[in-house]
């Protein structure tokens, strides 16, 4: 892409917008590199990656690329067997665990996103490097204690010898304080030494490594510890020696997956590049183009990407499909060249990736070119006139434009004789169109406004100018040319009507009429647009009313859905507790058969009894089939009817509407349509129901509980159920057997005896009973 067309839209601009949203100095480096790609499947690709880091940061998330530098530099150098510093290796290790930390996080996402998780399986973990590196090296980028024995060892000595010195010289200060400037120990020329009085130099003796600006403190080494000095200065230099020796072997093992951490950091740095673009995207409220190599361009309230949000004007603008050429008119400051840059700069951005300020399903065109002729360019040093720089930039459009050209020329034809001027750009505007280019071009030019009507492929249009503020609104009408608003705009400032009349009579027929045509054109053009406005408006209103319907009937089948289930699963629960309880009954036939004298027939007329006693689920097919034999229609409160979808039996409480009823299962309140219900008669009365269940029960209740050997608390519990089963199946009296034991247990069941209403009297046994074991209970 030429050079000069990117500098003349401010490409650059937008480029550094982008290397602000890089989060690292890779990335950084890399987003100053981007271009526009001239490739449309180049340019899908990269509108996808964007677009799916655009998705991260909907979500509220934020690709983590913390800890991550550029060790280029480093990795060279330890390739060439060069030993890199505690620092730099510290930086490769936390490069090591930024890219892994990226790769997780991209991995670790639910959302479908292709090429992000492609370009991360290739990041490597590089796990035992990055261990090597922090198993010597600490987060401050100093080498630890642990990196070796022998470092252990002389770092030991290191504090040992330190602590002797000062020991030593720290007698000094107590007993010869009176010599020394301070009594203090200090260091010069990394040897501990004290400050010593001029005067007291050869009282104390020893070696002077440093005096003060005034000459009357000497910075001196006592004899006594010269000797421990040397010996730590040996150990200091022994440190250093088997540190230099650890980043030695650290550096060889960087050096060997030179290679693999090299990948990673490109790898890093286009993700880092692909979230920046989103960022931007995100910061500019921009949408994803859809892009073709046909040259369409269509965009719905686009907007200037470097303008101000709150001061810009968005437009639509369309050309390719019915046109492939604009012809812009109006008046100086309205907007022209704004609606040029903008389509030309949102054109460059698309095809390097990133998303443009507009309404979605905006669609941009993959040109090899973009050409643009746009500012004045008048040389003084080159002695080049306005019409001379924008004519020699012409001619070099010309020799280059062809069908993939997207060409924007600024007040063509400008700056010489209007009529040649006029004829010269129809000629220019007719050469570029017969390349099949897409153009668009500003004009002054009068002529140029009946040009659009001559030309097949060439719409007209112009920026809208409020005669009454005198203000340009900055509005794109297309299909309107612009008309001259002299004689309005002179009115509005003062000029007398006379003069503005005579004026008229001067223009031709022609003109007049043109004017007028122009006139009427712009005004339904507005009222059009305001309907399209409003219209739209309704739309955006409808949809998200839709998608508000839409997610309350989601909620609502989820809630019906959850409460059959809990329904189904209650009734899955009675039927297995109905099994169990059929199992206990059999088993006790059974017994009964074994020991009495029971006949054949008669058992096998309890157990049908008992099988037909027992509930059944049926599947909702067998239901349907069963509600199809209800010959009832509508159902009345107190109707006793069957829930089909549950196969439970219950009540009608209230007649919603002819197709739905409130009605009760068990202590359950439901809505239910008519069709899960089947009618099965009027609701029985409560004795009834009661005597019923009486009369199944009480052949499966003993008439004594056995509670030795239970919890209390159990106990109890157990008790009080039995106390329950036995009210309903009529029992007068029961036997308690609690044992004798400590007594708790019969206290326990004499305190519940007292407060149960049901109990009208409670005695131990007799001689014959158990005696106080035992305790037995008078029912209501």
């Amino acid at each position: 892409m030429n050079q000069r067309v990117l500098q003349v839209l401010e490409y650059n601009k937008i480029i550094d917008k982008l290397i602000e949203q890089a989060e690292t100095s890779i990335g950084k480096e890399e987003t100053s590199r981007v271009v526009p790609e001239i490739e449309l499947s180049k340019v899908n690709v990269l509108q996808e990656e964007t677009d799916e880091a655009v998705q991260i940061l909907r979500l509220n998330k934020a690709i983590p690329f913390g800890g991550i530098r550029d060790v280029r530099e480093s990795l060279k150098r330890s390739v060439i067997g060069g030993v890199l510093t505690a620092s730099e290796c510290l930086d490769i290790a936390n490069t090591v665990y930024g890219g892994r930390q990226v790769k997780n996080f991209i991995t670790g996402l639910e959302e479908e996103l292709p090429i992000l998780k492609d370009l991360v399986d290739d990041i490597a973990s590089l796990r035992e490097l990055e261990q090597a590196i922090r198993r010597c090296i600490d987060d401050n980028g100093e080498v630890l204690d642990n990196a070796s024995s022998k470092l252990r060892s002389i770092r030991s000595q290191i504090r040992a010898f330190e602590a002797n010195v000062r020991e030593k010289l720290e007698s000094y200060t107590r007993s010869h304080s009176k010599m020394l400037s301070d009594a203090i120990v200090t260091i010069r020329n990394d040897r501990y030494v004290l400050p010593v009085k001029q005067e007291y130099r050869a009282q104390i003796g020893g070696i002077v490594h440093d005096q003060s600006s005034s000459g009357q403190t000497l910075f001196m080494e006592p004899r006594a510890v010269v000797d421990l000095n040397n010996k730590l200065q040996q150990a200091v230099l022994n440190e250093r020696q088997e540190i230099e020796r650890i980043l030695s072997e650290l550096s060889v093992q960087i050096a060997e997956v030179e290679h693999a951490l090299t990948y990673n950091l490109d790898i890093l740095a286009k993700i880092d590049v692909i979230h920046a673009r989103a960022k931007l995207a995100m910061k500019m409220k921009a949408s994803k183009p859809t892009m073709n190599d046909s040259g369409v361009i269509k965009m719905k309230q686009a907007r200037h990407p470097l303008i101000p949000e709150d001061e810009v004007v968005a437009n639509d603008i369309e050309i390719g499909e019915d046109y492939t050429a604009i012809v812009i008119t109006g008046p100086n400051t309205g907007g022209k060249t704004v609606t040029l840059k903008m389509v030309g700069l949102c054109t460059l951005m698309a095809q390097s990736g990133l998303q443009i300020p507009a309404f979605d399903d905006c669609q941009l065109a993959v040109f090899e070119e973009v050409f643009a002729d746009i500012g004045d360019e008048q040389s003084i040093e080159q002695n080049l006139s306005t019409f001379s720089s924008h004519m020699k930039n012409i001619v070099s459009i010309m020799e280059h434009v062809n069908e993939k050209s997207l060409v924007l020329f600024d007040e063509l034809g400008s700056g010489t004789d209007p009529s040649e001027g006029a004829a010269l750009a129809m000629a220019i505007l007719d050469e570029v169109i017969d390349r099949k280019a897409r153009v668009i071009a500003t004009t002054h030019y009068p002529e140029l406004k009946a040009y659009g009507y001559n030309r097949e492929n060439v719409v007209n249009a112009s920026v809208e100018f409020d005669v009454e503020s005198l203000q340009p609104t900055y509005r794109l009408l297309i299909g309107v040319p612009g008309r001259s608003n002299a004689f309005d705009i002179s009115r509005r400032l003062g000029l007398r009507p006379e003069i503005i009349d005579y004026a008229k009579s001067l223009v031709g027929v022609d003109s007049k009429s043109v004017e007028n045509m122009i006139a009427s054109l712009e005004k339904s053009k507005i009222a059009a647009e305001r309907q399209y406005e409003e219209a739209y408006q309704t739309l955006l209103e409808s949809e998200r009313l839709r998608k508000e319907i839409e997610k309350e009937w989601q909620t609502f089948e989820q809630k019906k859905a959850e409460l059959f289930r809990k329904a189904e699963e209650k009734a899955e629960k009675a039927l297995i507790q109905a099994r169990e309880e059929a199992e206990i009954i059999v088993n006790e036939i059974r017994q009964m058969k074994n020991n009495t004298a029971l006949k054949e027939h008669e058992w096998i007329e309890a157990k049908k009894m008992l099988e037909e006693a027992q509930p059944h689920l049926n599947k909702k097919s067998k239901a349907t089939s069963e509600n199809q034999n209800d010959e009832k229609g509508s159902l009345t409160p107190g109707d006793e009817i069957k829930l089909l979808t549950v196969n439970q039996q219950g009540v009608v409480l209230e007649k919603l509407s002819d197709s739905e009823y409130l009605i009760q299962v068990g202590i359950m309140k439901v809505k239910a349509k008519r069709k899960d219900l089947q009618y099965i008669g009027k609701q029985k009365l409560e004795t009834e129901r009661v005597v019923t269940t009486i009369r199944g029960s009480s052949h499966r209740v003993k008439t004594e509980l056995d509670l030795r050997g239970e919890r209390y608390e159990d106990a109890i519990h157990l008790l009080e159920k039995y106390i329950d089963d036995c009210l309903i199946a009529g029992y007068s009296q029961v036997t308690i057997i609690h044992g004798k034991g400590t007594g708790a247990l019969r206290t326990g069941v004499q305190t519940f005896v007292k407060n149960h209403p049901a109990i009208s009297s409670a005695r131990p046994g007799g001689s014959g009973e158990g005696g106080s074991g035992v305790t037995v209970l008078e029912l209501k």
